[in-house]
């Protein structure tokens, strides 16, 4: 059963966001072992920051199964794919490993690039599963969190609540 790691954001009433996407991933994956939250400011637009981190749990859904529930869970909490890339997200989870699977292209590339690029990705992936190797790059996450520049994305962490008391209308 592979191992599943979501890095999730949001920059739209993000406590609530948030609570509301873990709600929903847990009723279907639980349980699930999350990162710390971090704050960062927004990357590509002006905009509020974001609070980002990693989830992870096991699941033996097929690889397309995974894919059309997340989008189904963004949509629910009210995501618009009809903004630009760089924009406010009320949430946005993205598939960052599947298992040890490698793909480049449809329905995505995993490992998602992401990890390497962005700190408020690498970070808390880093935290969560420090011992997990990247299937490209045959680096333990920590590895790859000690050699980031951490001048390139300024972030902190912050508290955080889960469960939540309540979740979006």
């Amino acid at each position: 059963m592979p191992r599943i790691f979501l890095g999730i954001g949001s920059n739209v009433e993000p406590q609530r966001h948030i609570c509301a996407a873990l709600d929903r991933l847990a009723q279907q994956f639980a349980p699930l072992s999350l990162s710390p939250v971090y704050e960062s400011e927004a990357v590509g637009f002006d905009g509020d920051p974001f609070h980002n981190f990693v989830a992870a749990f096991d699941s033996e859904l097929a690889l397309d199964a995974l894919i059309a529930r997340l989008k189904q869970i963004e949509d629910e909490l009210g995501r618009d794919r009809d903004q630009p890339r760089f924009s406010p997200r009320t949430i946005d989870i993205d598939l960052l490993l599947y298992g040890e699977q490698v793909c480049d292209g449809e329905p995505l590339v995993l490992p998602r690039d992401e990890i390497t690029r962005n700190a408020y990705v690498l970070r808390p992936l880093a935290e969560l599963a420090p011992d997990l190797i990247h299937p490209r790059l045959g680096l333990r996450m920590a590895e790859l969190w000690q050699t980031y520049d951490p001048t390139q994305q300024r972030l902190w962490p912050i508290a955080f609540a889960w469960p939540a008391e309540s979740e979006p209308q």
